[in-house]
């Protein structure tokens, strides 16, 4: 019988905030909860909730279990050298699908780095984000076609882009009230939230009711700082004092993920305002490849977390209720195969970047203080030299 790529038996929700919208209960069983306190008021959101939509819960799944296997297998290829680095996302593909299929063709998504699975969902690749770990490109894919940005890795700097854009999209459409309405999503982390760059963007999209929605995963670290350290309440609290909606929600519940996200998009298109979105999970790996997570946190937590996994949540779900059976996740265990060995096979025929190259895009003229480094670089190379050959 096909199962969720490491994953564990379900157990009880770790969530105990009563304002923390979830649907899916942890053994898989649809909850009465569809109601949650946003902004002091109550709002119902099972107008947005598709849980009744079989096929649609199984492209659900079908997403996260790929982005998944797409994670593992790029893992794989940098721990094989093939990459420089790579940022996984297993723990959170609930949130990231969730909320990237919430979004309209219209919507621009502005990512971090580790956006792999709203990526899926925008149309992008797989293989053209690795192009950026392997060093051969700075970017990977025509952000136009896809109305979802390149990968930011300044922390937090998406933010005052998404804000940006959005007010761009207001002034866009009071000249030109026949384009369909459209709102931008930021991205980023609960350690991000300690940046100045949230902080002045949320003020601005107050400030003008620009139509963006800022979306939080908290995955509980900071690279080795945990939340709590970086917030004595939860994020979705402080969008109370930018004076705009906040809300928390399940994020290992991706029909929940999905609900809010149409929720607050639908809000800040209306030119309602910003909204900020609190998906509460948990980065099940490490912050990026060059981490080792078992320095800072115990594996009684990971244990923990990974009963409630986002993929055995929903699958627990389609399999009690008759939605889908061992041939529905055989056959996509097939498919997952069959997209890994092309991207194996993508990477391996992708040029083998040379580093020096990298010293010549800094600036667009010569440089000494980077012609230095050069040279610096070019002597540590010529350490490892045999017989006169570089290795």
């Amino acid at each position: 019988m096909a199962r969720s790529p490491d994953v564990d038996v379900a157990g009880s929700s770790g969530i105990d905030d009563a304002d923390t919208l979830h649907i899916l209960s942890e053994q898989g069983e649809l909850g009465s909860t569809l109601t949650a306190r946003v902004g002091g008021e109550v709002v119902d959101f099972s107008p947005y909730v598709r849980a009744d939509d079989t096929e649609h819960l199984r492209s659900l799944y079908r997403d996260m279990y790929l982005i998944r296997r797409f994670d593992q297998e790029s893992t794989a290829l940098q721990r094989q050298g093939q990459l420089a680095l790579w940022v996984p996302l297993t723990g959170q593909e609930g949130a990231q699908i969730g909320s990237g299929r919430a979004l309209q063709p219209q919507d621009y998504a502005f990512p971090t780095y580790r956006e792999h699975g709203v990526a899926l969902t925008r149309g992008v690749e797989p293989a053209d984000l690795l192009r950026l770990f392997r060093g051969v490109t700075n970017g990977g894919w025509d952000p136009r076609e896809h109305n979802f940005h390149l990968y930011t890795l300044v922390l937090a700097a998406q933010c005052l882009h998404a804000v940006g854009y959005a007010m761009g999209l207001q002034r866009d459409q009071l000249a030109e009230p026949s384009l369909p309405p459209a709102a931008s999503i930021a991205y980023f982390g609960d350690g991000a939230s300690s940046e100045g760059d949230v902080h002045e963007s949320m003020v601005f999209a107050a400030s003008f009711k620009a139509p963006v929605v800022f979306f939080c995963q908290n995955n509980q670290w900071a690279i080795s700082v945990p939340s709590t350290v970086q917030t004595r309440v939860p994020l979705a609290q402080r969008a109370a004092g930018y004076g705009f909606p906040g809300i928390r929600v399940d994020g290992n519940d991706v029909v929940a993920v999905e609900a809010v996200t149409r929720w607050a998009l639908e809000h800040a298109r209306s030119g309602r305002g910003p909204v900020l979105i609190e998906a509460y999970t948990y980065r099940m790996s490490a912050h990026t490849t060059a981490d080792d997570p078992t320095k800072y946190r115990l594996s009684e937590d990971e244990r923990q977390w990974r009963t409630r996994d986002p993929l055995l949540r929903l699958e627990t779900h389609l399999r009690s209720t008759g939605q889908a059976d061992d041939a529905f996740f055989e056959g996509l265990d097939a498919q997952a195969r069959t997209m890994t060995t092309g991207l194996r096979e993508a990477v391996l025929s992708m040029p083998v970047p040379d580093l020096e190259d990298r010293f010549a895009s800094v600036y667009a003229e010569p440089h000494p203080l980077v012609q230095e480094e050069l040279a610096f670089f070019r002597e540590y190379q010529a350490g490892f030299a045999d017989d006169g050959q570089v290795s």
